[in-house]
């Protein structure tokens, strides 16, 4: 269903993104990873192939966006979908009473300008191309709760998904969120590794999801757009069918 599909995808050398990304390569698409210059992108980009292009840059910076958009059209011919997976945590409490310490508005301005505000700034370059072509912007918020920032970055794109999806309708454009669960990314190495092996065997994989919604959506839009998210008891019924 994703054959000949073009895909981008920030924070794709790992994660959901990284596995995204090669299921978009497996069932017949070209993907470009947006991810830092310091993350596994370019090796990642090597081992898939001729189909898959790395693209260094920083979400927070509106050129290398920009740059990466480029590359997907320049390389393949087109755009058709976008896959936003790019974060970063900050654990601390909004009081950490041990420490006698207020959360950072440095660190909670960060968080949010990274998962959300990237979020938002990318859905506005994934306009149709000059011959009309359309195409499908995927977020991902979360089942998770936790710290303040973070849930503030993600209950903000839940909040935002289904006005943009408005805005963008008439243009084409489709967009949704889905909410994960936790998967194995660099923000949870830090984990005691009794605790990521129980929270791996917990979580199903939702790049499927990622690379089955364009397709389904291509047929299923209506002039309102369209807001999905997916949480973990749903995909576990699902799954277990």
């Amino acid at each position: 269903m994703a054959h000949g599909m073009v895909g981008l995808v920030t924070g794709g050398s790992s994660g959901l993104g990284c596995a995204t990304v090669e299921r978009l390569v497996q069932n017949g698409a070209s993907a470009v990873i947006l991810d830092l210059p310091s993350s596994d992108g370019a090796a990642l980009a090597e081992k898939l192939g001729e189909r898959c292009a790395f693209a260094p840059a920083d979400v927070t910076s509106e050129a290398d966006v920009q740059s990466a958009v480029s590359l997907a059209r320049e390389k393949f011919g087109k755009l058709d979908l976008a896959v936003n997976c790019a974060g970063i945590a900050v654990a601390f409490k909004t009081y950490n009473f041990k420490k006698d310490l207020p959360h950072s508005l440095e660190d909670f301005q960060r968080v949010i300008n990274v998962r959300q505000t990237h979020g938002c700034r990318d859905m506005g370059k994934n306009e149709p191309d000059a011959d009309g072509h359309r195409g499908c912007i995927i977020n991902t918020a979360s089942v998770a709760v936790g710290q303040a920032a973070y849930s503030a970055s993600k209950g903000g794109i839940v909040g935002m998904t289904l006005p943009i999806a408005r805005d963008l309708a008439p243009m084409g454009i489709r967009v949704v969120t889905i909410a994960p669960g936790l998967f194995s990314t660099p923000l949870l190495a830090g984990l005691p590794e009794k605790v990521r092996s129980f929270l791996a065997d917990r979580c199903p994989s939702l790049a499927c999801v990622c690379v089955f919604l364009p397709s389904v959506l291509i047929i299923n839009c209506n002039h309102l757009g369209v807001c999905v998210c997916v949480s973990l008891w749903l995909l576990n019924a699902v799954y277990s069918k």
